[in-house]
């Protein structure tokens, strides 16, 4: 007679194709998923488990393996198309090279991985290649974020999802063993936007770093970043792109401006994200900049550029309060960040934001694309010093629930369900 035990994971290979989670915060490519994949890895690697993440090399200078994810970790640039940071649409090309790219490295290290976890569509095509090559690896994908909501809040052709990756997405929800969804709302839209099956979806939500993400004196850390003492900061962080609403927020603040002057003295808005100085700006930060000309609040508005994730405790420290006018978010790192830091959110009710915040207690929900309902709780907040003292202890409470230990022994039992049972006899 014998009884199946669950076996231990030993060796995980992670797989971010398109980005690096070792980039700055609120670069092109660079946002919650970097931050997701990093600490994830981390945390797994506290607890006993081997990673290997696997990204696509854009810096040839750069060294090929990098030992920066603490114990067990480990970042491995892979050789796909040029070593250059080049459009995201065009990483789909280079995929057979990446897939290529992580056989010959398995093969000469001699690793057999337990199971693979993909993030995003492209790491989930080349998971399929993987799975195959390697006799059956199990894969857990997890999105991140889904084409078929980004079509549902694009303003124009631009900013669609192609059909390559809606096609992409069904495939991998059909194929995968086990799909991730950060939110209950996530599992639902994999559900009935894609057919997925209910049965092999789990909801575990991302998780965040409370060594790291924890109460900062305020006065200091304004110094550490430059702001005035006396001074009221608003922060934004994240990628410059359409669906992140900046324009609602500097739209948000014309208004105050224009109708409460005396509340918004000494109040300066941060934007971290993107390269505002570069010679050739994208279009979005282009056309925020030009916004902020023509709305007439240059001396409210900053633009920071990306940065380091430790430098991000110090801005959340430092801020009133952080706003996220996003037209549609999976989940929401930077509201869970600020959070643990003791920072109140104002948040676009939409996605993954609307289950996180909690109207009221931990900070507000307002409509998406509405400068007026935006405006008038950030002059809430801005007025009202008890209120934001008291959102930002319920919300450094409600944080704790999300330490990444906790979401990593969830993300193990996952695991566990997947790997091969061992059969041990019963005396």
């Amino acid at each position: 007679m014998s009884v199946y035990l669950s076996p231990p994971v030993h060796r995980i290979a992670m797989l971010s194709v398109h980005t690096c989670p070792l980039a700055l915060m609120g670069g092109k490519k660079t946002g919650g998923m970097n931050v997701y994949v990093r600490d994830f890895s981390r945390e797994l690697g506290c607890h006993g488990v081997q990673v290997d993440v696997f990204t696509r090399s854009q810096d040839s200078c750069r060294p090929a393996i990098v030992h920066d994810l603490g114990p067990g970790g480990r970042v491995i640039h892979i050789p796909a198309g040029p070593e250059t940071p080049i459009p995201l649409a065009e990483v789909e090309n280079y995929l057979d090279e990446f897939v290529d790219g992580v056989l010959r490295f398995a093969a000469v290290e001699g690793i057999r991985y337990d199971l693979i976890h993909s993030h995003y569509w492209l790491s989930g095509i080349v998971a399929e290649q993987l799975r195959e090559q390697w006799g059956g690896t199990p894969i857990v994908q997890m999105f991140h974020t889904l084409g078929h909501m980004k079509n549902r809040i694009a303003a124009d052709e631009s900013e669609r999802a192609s059909q390559s990756r809606l096609d992409g997405e069904a495939h991998i929800v059909a194929i995968a063993d086990r799909l991730i969804a950060a939110t209950p709302a996530e599992e639902a839209q994999l559900i009935n936007l894609y057919g997925a099956d209910r049965a092999k979806i789990d909801v575990v939500p991302p998780g965040v770093d409370l060594k790291r993400f924890h109460p900062l004196d305020k006065r200091a850390s304004k110094r550490r970043v430059g702001i005035p003492c006396g001074d009221n900061n608003i922060l934004f962080a994240g990628r410059i792109e359409p669906l992140k609403g900046i324009d609602t927020l500097l739209c948000a603040m014309s208004i105050l401006q224009e109708r409460h002057p005396d509340a918004v003295r000494n109040t300066c808005v941060a934007i971290i994200g993107g390269d505002p100085w570069a010679d050739d700006l994208d279009a979005e930060m282009a056309r925020l900049q030009q916004l902020r000309r023509d709305l007439g609040i240059h001396d409210l508005v900053t633009f920071l550029g990306a940065k380091d994730q430790d430098v991000l405790p110090y801005y959340y420290a430092a801020a009133e309060m952080v706003v996220m006018p996003s037209h549609y978010e999976s989940f929401g790192m930077v509201a869970l960040e600020a959070m643990a830091m003791g920072t109140p959110v104002i948040a676009s009710e939409v996605g993954g934001l609307a289950h996180l915040v909690q109207h009221g207690y931990n900070g507000y929900h307002v409509p998406s694309r509405d400068p007026e309902a935006l405006a008038a709780r950030i002059l809430e907040l801005l007025q009202d010093v008890d209120l934001r003292a008291r959102l930002g202890r319920q919300a450094r409470d409600y944080a704790q629930a999300y330490s990444w230990d906790h979401i990593v022994r969830s993300m193990l039992t996952v695991y566990r369900r997947l790997a091969k049972p061992m059969r041990e006899p019963v005396r």
